[in-house]
């Protein structure tokens, strides 16, 4: 069984920084795209940047684009989200995520989560 660990999250002030990490353990897995989707309180997630494995291509929300940076590596199956100049707004648990079945089927398997919250 595959199972995605987040880690870095925590507590940070406004217009500051932090770097949340995201590693695969378990049984070897083909890993097409990894992603970083998001939870704020009381609203629905929302996929922030995703990374696909094939030519390295990213994409991002509006919302993080220009602040936010997805990296990864793709024999490892490890994924990182640099979040820079951030917002109270950007509070949210967020979710690891990886596709595994193909490039266009949707995010199948998910991390537990970790807590970012950012104080005014």
């Amino acid at each position: 069984q595959v199972q995605l660990v987040e880690s870095g999250g925590g507590l940070v002030q406004a217009g500051g920084s932090l770097r949340l990490s995201c590693a695969a353990s378990g049984r070897t897995f083909r890993c097409f795209a990894m992603a970083w989707s998001r939870q704020p309180p009381g609203k629905e997630r929302e996929l922030a940047a995703r990374i696909g494995w094939s030519g390295d291509s990213t994409w991002y929300a509006d919302s993080v684009k220009g602040r936010f940076t997805i990296s990864g590596d793709s024999p490892k199956n490890t994924v990182d989200l640099e979040m820079n100049s951030l917002r109270t707004e950007d509070t949210a648990v967020y979710y690891c995520a990886a596709r595994t079945k193909s490039t266009v089927t949707p995010f199948d398997t998910w991390g537990r989560g970790t807590q970012v919250t950012v104080s005014s």
